[in-house]
C-alpha cells in the first residue's frame, strides 16, 4: 500500500480522529490518573490488531505490530496528560472537569498517534516490530522514567525511538527538527533561611531573613552572567518568595523557589555548585543559616544525528522543503522524553501550530490554549512514512 494511498485514506477519516481528539479534550486527566485516556488507547489499538500492554508505568499502554521477517525495531511516543488549569478557551468540546484541562497538546499528540496507528494496522508493506508508546505523566511527574522502571525498553526493545509536539508560534504544519542539546534540563531548589526574628523598631536584635532574601535573589543574577560561558544557555528563576506577616515584625524565616535550566549536563552542574555556595555565604553574610533543598528534575534532551537527520529526510520528502527546518532554534523548556533519548538514540521534533495572529499561536499552558486539529493529518502521515522508511 503506498504513503500516497494511505494519505488519501487518513483524509477520507479525518473526521474520526478529530472526534476523538475532542473527546479526549473534553475529559482531562491529570499525570497517572488517565484511566479513561488509557482505556480508550488501549481499546482503539486491540480492535485494529495490534498487541495491547496495559498498566505499565501506571497507566501507559504499549501497542506491538510485527510485520515480515525484519529485525529492527521501532518506538513512536505520544503523551496523554492534561494540567490543573481552568478553561477559557470557549470551545464547544472544552474541559468538562472543573480546574482541569490539556493545554498542552497531549490530546493532539495522542489522536495523532491513533490516527497513525490505524492505517498502519492496515498496510502490511514494513518489516520489522513497530512500539506505540502512549506515556502518562509527562507533565512533571516523569511518567517515562516510571515507564523505564517498569521495563519499557527491555520488555519492548527499539532500535531508535521518535516523539513530536505541537508548537504555538510556528506556522502551522511545519516540521523543526534540531540535532543535538533541543531542550534544556530543569531543577528545583527550596532555599530556606533561618534567622532571628523581632520587633521591626529593633532590628539591631534580629537576623533578618528578608533583607538576605533579597541579597541573594539580587546575587543570583550573577550565576549565569558571570559564570556561565556566553555562548551557552542557563536559566536562573526566582520564581516565589515567603516570608514575614506584618509590617513592624521581622520574619525569622523566609523561603524562595527556584527554578534552573541548562542546555549542556555540564553547566547544569556548574549552576547548582554556584547556587548552592552563593547561597551559603550570602546568607552567612547577614548571620542567617541557609538550608537548600535540591531536586533534580528533567534531563537536557539530546536528539542522535542520524535519527534526526531520517526523521528530517522523511518529512521533506512529504511536505516539500518549505514546511521542513533542520536548525531549529533550541528551547529552555523542558521535556521527560528526555530520559527515553538517553537509553535509546532517537528525535524529538516540533510542529507548528499556528504562526503569529492565528488561533493556534495560543502559547501552550495557557487556559486559552487549543490543539489545532488541522496537524492530525500531516502528524500521523509523518509518522506512517517514518515507519515505511525505518523498518525495511
Amino acid at each position: 500500500m503506498s504513503t500516497a494511498y494511505l494519505g488519501d485514506a487518513l483524509s477520507a477519516r479525518m473526521g474520526q480522529f478529530v472526534s476523538i481528539r475532542r473527546d479526549i479534550h473534553a475529559h482531562p486527566e491529570l499525570g497517572f490518573q488517565e484511566h479513561r485516556t488509557s482505556a480508550l488507547v488501549a481499546g482503539k489499538l486491540a480492535d485494529w490488531g495490534y498487541e495491547v500492554f496495559c498498566g505499565i508505568g501506571g497507566t501507559g499502554v504499549v501497542g506491538r505490530l510485527v510485520r515480515g521477517q525484519g529485525g529492527r525495531r521501532l518506538g513512536l511516543r505520544a503523551d496523554m496528560d492534561a494540567l490543573p488549569i481552568e478553561e477559557a478557551s470557549g470551545r464547544a468540546w472544552s474541559s468538562r472537569q472543573p480546574g482541569l484541562m490539556h493545554a498542552c497538546g497531549h490530546d493532539g499528540h495522542t489522536a495523532i498517534l491513533l490516527a497513525a496507528a490505524r492505517l498502519i494496522a492496515e498496510d502490511a508493506h514494513f518489516h520489522g516490530t513497530l512500539h506505540l508508546i502512549f506515556q502518562p505523566a509527562e507533565e512533571g511527574g516523569g511518567g517515562a522514567l516510571r515507564m523505564m522502571a517498569d521495563g519499557l525498553f527491555q520488555r519492548f526493545p527499539c532500535d531508535a525511538v521518535f516523539a513530536l509536539h505541537n508548537m504555538p508560534g510556528l506556522e502551522a504544519g511545519h516540521f523543526h527538527f534540531r540535532e543535538g542539546p533541543s531542550m534544556a534540563s530543569s531543577d528545583y531548589a527550596t532555599l530556606t533561611l533561618h534567622g532571628v526574628g523581632g520587633h521591626g523598631a529593633m532590628p539591631h536584635t534580629t537576623a533578618d531573613t528578608v533583607v538576605a532574601a533579597a541579597a541573594i535573589v539580587t546575587a543570583l543574577q550573577t550565576v549565569v552572567s558571570r559564570n556561565v560561558d556566553p555562548l551557552q544557555s542557563a536559566v536562573v528563576t526566582v520564581g516565589a518568595i515567603h516570608a514575614g506577616q506584618a509590617n513592624n515584625v521581622i520574619a525569622a524565616q523566609a523561603r524562595l523557589e527556584l527554578s534552573v535550566r541548562a542546555l549542556d549536563p555540564q553547566v547544569r552542574v556548574l549552576l547548582r555548585e554556584r547556587i548552592c555556595k552563593l547561597v551559603e555565604l550570602q546568607a552567612r553574610s547577614f548571620k542567617v543559616r541557609a538550608q537548600i533543598d535540591w531536586q533534580d528534575g528533567y534531563a537536557v534532551l539530546v536528539n542522535a544525528s542520524a535519527p534526526t537527520r531520517l526523521a528530517a529526510q522523511v518529512a521533506g520528502e512529504l511536505f516539500g522543503p518549505d514546511r521542513v527546518h533542520t536548525e531549529a532554534p533550541p528551547l529552555t523548556a523542558s521535556e521527560d522524553f528526555a530520559f527515553m533519548l538517553e537509553q535509546v538514540p532517537g528525535c524529538y521534533f516540533l510542529v507548528g501550530n499556528g504562526g503569529p495572529g492565528s488561533a493556534g499561536a495560543c502559547m501552550v499552558h495557557n487556559p486559552g490554549y487549543d490543539f489545532n486539529d488541522e496537524l492530525i493529518e500531516p502528524g500521523a502521515r509523518m509518522w506512517l512514512a517514518l515507519v515505511q522508511k525505518f523498518l525495511v
